[in-house]
């Protein structure tokens, strides 16, 4: 019988991360790290190199690959280059995203296909191009050939103010996780989704500062606060591992008990 131990651990694993320079990814890529795991970066350029040293810092190897999430071409690029450089992935984390907020008849063109591209697209195109990848090795002795872990939002359940494009592209993120469960699930892929609540960062700024919509957001959250980024660690080490093995197609709602569906 393996221990709790062995049930989480990430060692010998390699974990590709999209939107792993701040705030929730951040997190999340560190803890992958902290559980043993090696993480490769996608990011835009090469200038925030936060995330790498710290990753370093703990004896895991680190990697920055450039990637813009915004175009298609670089993202079907992006797979067949880690793999020519010779690396396995075993754990695919998707954090990128991008807000935009607008009144639903004010909401441009350009704004809908960047969020939707970005929070969607891309998503599928690298679940798509790494679990092809996944489906091509071996499974290892407990049957396992990796975990897929999409983040997904409140708004996959719910519409939100303003931002038309966002809920549509987390609604899809939401379904994209359950289809390719379905597809994959019996091959030895878990595919997963964790949907954060209302989280204390950057990209929330404009709920944080407009006190009235702030009040009453926090007075839907039963444990008295907005989340951190720290809150994700534990599950999404949870969801990567061994020890989630019998879970798939499930969206993790880490929201403190939001009480607003």
């Amino acid at each position: 019988m393996a221990t709790v131990q062995q049930l989480f651990s990430l060692e010998g694993q390699t974990a590709l991360v999209t939107g792993g320079t701040r705030g929730i990814g951040q997190s999340m890529a560190l803890a992958l790290a902290e559980a043993g795991a090696d993480v490769l970066l996608v990011q835009r350029d090469e200038s925030n190199t936060k995330t790498k040293e710290a990753i370093e810092k703990l004896g895991r190897k680190a990697q920055i690959y450039t990637a813009d999430l915004a175009s298609n071409d670089s993202m079907k690029a992006l797979t067949p280059k880690i793999l020519a450089d010779g690396h396995q992935i075993h754990i695919l984390l998707n954090c990128g995203g991008i807000q935009r907020r607008h009144p639903a008849h004010q909401f441009p063109d350009d704004d809908w296909n960047e969020v939707l591209q970005v929070n969607l697209n891309a998503v599928f195109t690298l679940c798509r191009d790494v679990g092809a990848h996944m489906l091509s090795r071996e499974p290892d002795q407990h049957g396992r050939r990796g975990s897929i872990i999409n983040i997904a939002s409140l708004l996959t359940f719910q519409g939100g103010l303003n931002v038309p494009a966002y809920a549509a592209s987390k609604g899809g993120v939401g379904q994209l996780t359950k289809a390719l469960s379905n597809q994959w699930g019996g091959q030895g892929i878990s595919v997963n989704a964790i949907a954060p609540g209302y989280i204390a960062t950057e990209m929330n700024t404009a709920l944080i500062q407009d006190e009235k919509r702030a009040a009453s957001i926090l007075e839907r959250i039963p444990v008295g606060r907005w989340g951190s980024p720290d809150d994700f660690k534990g599950g999404v080490v949870y969801l990567a591992s061994r020890a989630s093995q019998y879970v798939n197609g499930e969206i993790l709602t880490i929201d403190g008990g939001w009480m607003g569906r």
